[in-house]
């Protein structure tokens, strides 16, 4: 026995099918567009293409972070634990590099299966013995948190000569240079948006999210699409953390502590239907570029970080009033 979509969710998924799915993101590009244009007529050098160049590179971790969220909620799921997993990233890689002395080469690699394994064993748990997603990812992330106290409480240096040299390299562009971890980036979106679009598995998300007691009907594969789902999520957080680590040069225990709603808002802004079924990964980087260019406004202007919660807080329930008046309309 599994469990089904809300009546909600059902009736804003068959609304999010036609022309009306793309409202939102297009919403969300007019936001940013107007966002942009209102910084460039206000502060100088806003409009260069270095500061967006700035704002993909400050931004990257998140976004890989929104990619891996944003499977979860088409799903009609939810992962709170994407935070804490990216944090024991940052802590293995720190903790097995400086002081076990591993190679990055085996390191990297090892957190990434890390992340998959933990991602994996929470879609299971979620599916087979019918535990809700919240409190799923809820011990996952109280787990994952617990086990970077575990390796240390303290903030570990990496010092390796791999990481330092990869973080001051910069990837030419012209005139200007970009931040391989905004390379890395984009590459994920581009896997993503190809799994969403152009396979089977992307195809079963969709449907999950949409209706999950149709896709059972219809003999989709439901167990082992969510646990895909998590899978990927949990990769993408432990990637995510992976160029954390980069940005950092560093791994701490209580890094991410709220980034999993971070992840949640980006994606939610991008046009993502919350209860699933209708949602793009290119709106999610539109979602991540908006908290982004928010985070650059605000620093133009000297106001405290702050403030960025709220305006990120507002531009929310703005995005989840427009879903719902969109599907009253509709329905």
């Amino acid at each position: 026995m599994t469990t089904t979509t809300s009546p909600t969710g059902v009736r804003l998924a068959k609304v999010f099918t036609g022309r009306q799915r793309y409202v939102p993101i297009l919403a969300t590009a007019g936001v940013l567009l107007l966002m942009w244009i209102g910084g460039a007529l206000t502060y100088d050098n806003f409009a260069d293409l270095q500061v967006l160049l700035n704002v993909f590179k400050d931004n990257a971790f998140l976004l890989v972070l929104a990619v891996g969220m944003t499977f979860v909620i088409l799903s009609g799921g939810i992962d709170l634990s994407v935070g804490s997993m990216l944090a024991l990233s940052t802590m293995l890689c720190a903790w097995l590099i400086t002081e076990e002395g591993w190679s990055p080469g085996t390191v990297i690699p090892l957190v990434l299966v890390v992340g998959a394994v933990s991602g994996s064993a929470m879609g299971a748990i979620i599916h087979f013995f019918e535990v809700p997603p919240f409190i799923a990812t809820l011990a996952g992330m109280f787990l994952a948190r617990g086990l970077c106290y575990v390796i240390s409480t303290d903030s570990i240096r990496i010092s390796h000569p791999f990481f330092t040299e990869t973080a001051n390299t910069m990837v030419p562009l012209g005139d200007y240079r970009i931040d391989p971890s905004v390379v890395v980036s984009l590459i994920v979106v581009a896997v993503a948006f190809v799994a969403l679009h152009y396979t089977r598995f992307g195809r079963n998300v969709y449907a999950i999210g949409g209706n999950e007691q149709s896709a059972l009907l219809m003999g989709l594969p439901v167990g082992l699409t969510k646990v895909g789902v998590y899978a990927v999520s949990g990769l993408c957080a432990t990637g995510a953390g992976v160029l954390y680590t980069f940005y950092t040069g560093a791994g701490y225990s209580n890094t991410g502590i709220g980034m999993e709603l971070d992840a949640i808002a980006a994606v939610v802004i991008g046009g993502t239907l919350l209860t699933g079924g209708s949602g793009f990964v290119l709106g999610t980087v539109l979602g991540v570029l908006v908290f982004g260019v928010i985070q650059t406004i605000i620093q133009f202007e000297g106001l405290l970080s702050w403030w960025t919660r709220i305006a990120v807080g507002a531009l929310l329930l703005l995005f989840i009033v427009l879903q719902r008046v969109i599907g009253a309309r509709k329905t």
